[in-house]
């Protein structure tokens, strides 16, 4: 099988070497996935670029995860079990010699020594305010870790050795959205890590309900602000002045939209008359049954809410059999 085809992405088309069987696998978020691939130059020799099988491990990437590399799993669920195949994307390497491995092809060890690097990276640009590629840095750490605890078993020690790194991460990510405007990615993230933590680790439980409370303030969920506001207070006493405050600042604003609500609904709208430069008219006043345009009429518009966002979610335990490969590039081979 060597036909040729495009995916429903942009710049992307793919050609099956060998196909699979059965039906095409529907992944549920949190399945994980783990094959081999090489990453071809398109020129006549076809120069290997990278190589899985030389490195000695295998990709893996969880499905539906926060943190993923979104054109892995486009390309892998376009897949039948025991399908190999090659992918060709809109992109150019100039020189195989700057071709930089992603930490995903790092072995357990490098990825591990990269988290601290890329922390220390977000923090510096978070320093000048450059949150959008702050939040890129502590997202690439914690997709190292995330690899890295998937071949562990869940909630056991090493499992939740990782998950302890992973959770400043996750939070300095979190505070990057606020600072974006991201309040809803917020709210996912933060409710996640206190799904996890179960109160195990209560000093990192205040940051997580202090961040989610902001979130909840900025879109206008008072009572869950509140509740989460409160809760800080209590985990962390030092802190009553700083969620006093908040509670204030959240209390005027709540006002002030009750009040420009109630004047939205009151304040009627007139339609004025219709002027002509070139005539004057004197109009009688409209009796009681009249229907004159030019009679007061009130309008009670509903108020806007903001559109909520589908949230990604995802079970990282889940693990199906292991699927075959791909890669984006110029030319990929796939092989399970």
């Amino acid at each position: 099988m060597d036909e040729m085809y495009l995916l429903n992405v942009e710049g992307v088309k793919k050609k099956i070497l060998h196909g699979g069987h059965g039906e095409l696998p529907q992944f549920k978020d949190g399945s994980k996935l783990t094959f081999h691939f090489q990453t071809l130059k398109d020129d006549f020799e076809r120069t290997v670029i990278d190589d899985s099988r030389q490195a000695g491990i295998p990709m893996e990437i969880i499905v539906g995860k926060l943190f993923k590399i979104e054109v892995w799993e486009t390309l892998l669920t376009s897949m039948r079990i025991g399908e190999v195949a090659e992918f060709w994307c809109d992109a150019i390497v100039d020189d195989p010699s700057s071709y930089k491995r992603d930490t995903w092809a790092m072995n357990k060890e490098e990825k591990l020594s990269a988290v601290p690097v890329l922390h220390s990276e977000g923090n510096q640009l978070v320093l000048l305010k450059r949150y959008q590629e702050a939040a890129a840095k502590y997202q690439e750490a914690v997709i190292c870790l995330r690899n890295v605890q998937a071949k562990e078993k869940p909630w056991a020690e090493d499992w939740l050795s990782l998950e302890k790194l992973i959770m400043p991460l996750v939070l300095n990510y979190c505070q990057c959205q606020l600072e974006l405007g991201e309040y809803y990615e917020v709210l996912e993230h933060t409710t996640d890590l206190l799904q996890k933590d179960n109160g195990n680790h209560p000093g990192k439980n205040v940051k997580a309900y202090f961040k989610r409370a902001k979130a909840h303030a900025a879109v206008w969920n008072e009572k869950e602000a509140r509740e989460d506001f409160l809760r800080v207070a209590q985990l962390d006493p030092s802190l009553g002045a700083a969620v006093k405050k908040e509670l204030r600042l959240l209390g005027e604003r709540m006002r002030e939209k009750h009040v420009e609500e109630q004047q939205r609904y009151q304040a009627p709208h007139t339609q004025p008359p219709v002027s002509n430069p070139q005539h004057t008219h004197i109009l009688p006043a409209p009796s009681q049954s009249s229907t004159s345009p030019y009679s007061p009429q009130t309008h009670s518009p509903k108020p806007c809410l903001p559109d909520t966002p589908a949230l990604l979610g995802g079970n990282c335990q889940a693990e199906p059999a292991a699927q075959p490969g791909l890669v984006p590039g110029l030319g990929i081979t796939l092989a399970p």
